[in-house]
């Protein structure tokens, strides 16, 4: 969450955040806040000049009593303090819970650098490699895939509904080859710890990393235990450190997990809901790093390219999308989307977003660091990627790859991952 010190300091500065991001009514939030803000510190400067006057009563009573004296008069006034401290203490309380569940619900303030505007303004980086040269007119990989008999879009409606898939043979294969090889190449290649983590998570570890209160009706929820389906790893894993203060000897922190992803899409009907392009459940690869904050903004850069070395490896043509203010994440500050050409359908189809959140995350799940032995303990910084998304990477792969005779062929470095090098309507 944003940090209250900053709305106290240059509430104009947190005020042109937010409007940047296209936050309706941003000034009166704010002003809000800070009302709130300036009526728990004044009610706290009153409790502790009150509990200063009732400890300097305390020892002129003593005294009286000692002397054998009556301090009757001096008693009643402090049981008049006293109820006027459990009155304030009272209003410490509320606004202390207001201003918590106020903050919660304030997006992450948009990075200097972060262009203005909306999905409009989003800015292309840069781009790797050229659209494919296929020797057929492009079919799209529901096509692809219901004729190669590796994906059963019939099955999954029959089954949980529509915004589900059944991949058959080859076709599961292909995804899980997938995944181990991505986590391989993070872990030996770019030095990621690789965790496995619950699936089912608790409400606080929601809040933790942005995706609650805010996107309550965009996730499943269990009853009646309370629990919530992931949405991506990002969730678990940034939360292993909830609550911690880590060595700064130690950072950064890097992981790599594995996770089915579940996420409800209100709103999204009618949108890419053909084929594997937008669904309730999904597989993919997270990196989740802890940064000391000078550190961080190199580590984007650093994490954007592990992601794409995926895409470059398979060959597949993409690019880097700076995101604006006005599109970005709940939680970041800064975000680059990896979007690869998909053929068949003629669309960019995003496979990452690589984000800073820099302390907004880190504030929630209140994890900090200690530079050195001995200083004080600051907020550090956290990052995250997908790195690869699927199943869109698998519709890059069928469509890019598809040959004229209906089959598909494979990127050579696949082959000793799966042990085939292709996927043909007889497979």
């Amino acid at each position: 969450m944003i940090d209250i010190a900053l709305v106290r300091r240059d509430p104009e500065r947190v005020i042109a955040g937010l409007e940047r991001r296209g936050l309706e009514n941003a000034r009166a939030t704010i002003d809000a806040v800070a009302e709130r803000d300036r009526t728990r510190r004044d009610a706290l400067a009153r409790v502790n000049e009150l509990k200063a006057l009732r400890n300097r009563a305390s020892k002129e009573i003593g005294a009286v009593r000692r002397e054998g004296g009556d301090a009757s008069a001096q008693i009643a006034v402090m049981r008049e303090v006293g109820g006027e401290i459990a009155g304030l203490d009272a209003v410490v309380a509320e606004t202390d819970r207001w201003l918590a569940e106020a903050l919660a619900a304030i997006p992450n303030l948009p990075h200097d650098s972060v262009p203005k505007g909306g999905v409009q303004a989003n800015r292309v980086v840069r781009q790797w490699g050229s659209p494919p040269d296929l020797p057929c007119a492009p079919r799209p990989h529901w096509e692809l895939g219901e004729s190669l008999g590796i994906l059963d879009l019939a099955a999954a409606a029959k089954v949980s509904g529509s915004g589900f898939t059944v991949l058959r043979g080859r076709g599961a294969a292909l995804q899980r080859g997938l995944i181990n090889w991505m986590i391989g190449l993070h872990t030996a290649g770019h030095g990621y710890e690789e965790v496995r983590v619950p699936y089912l998570v608790t409400a606080p570890t929601m809040t933790g990393t942005g995706q609650l209160p805010r996107f309550a009706e965009e996730s499943y929820v269990t009853e009646p235990d309370g629990l919530w389906l992931i949405p991506t790893a990002e969730v678990p894993v940034t939360n292993l450190h909830r609550e911690e203060i880590l060595s700064g000897t130690d950072l950064p922190l890097k992981y790599v997990a594995y996770s089915p992803c579940f996420r409800r899409e209100a709103g999204a009907a009618g949108r890419d809901t053909r084929g594997m392009l937008r669904v309730h459940q999904f597989d993919k690869v997270e990196l989740v790093r802890f940064e000391r904050p000078e550190a961080s903004a190199a580590a984007l850069e650093e994490l954007t390219a592990e992601a794409a070395r995926i895409l470059e490896l398979l060959g597949l043509h993409y690019r880097v999308v700076l995101l604006a203010a006005g599109d970005l994440g709940f939680s970041s500050a800064l975000t680059y989307d990896l979007e690869v050409w998909a053929p068949g359908v003629g669309k960019w189809l995003e496979v990452s977003s690589c984000s800073n959140f820099r302390d907004f995350q880190a504030r929630r799940a209140r994890i900090r660091y200690r530079p050195e032995r001995g200083a004080p303990a600051g907020f550090l910084h956290t990052l995250n990627g997908s790195g690869l998304a699927l199943p869109r990477l698998m519709v890059a792969l069928l469509e890019t790859y598809q040959l004229e005779d209906g089959s598909v062929r494979l990127p050579e470095v696949l082959g000793p991952v799966l042990g085939f090098n292709g996927i043909a309507p007889a497979d």
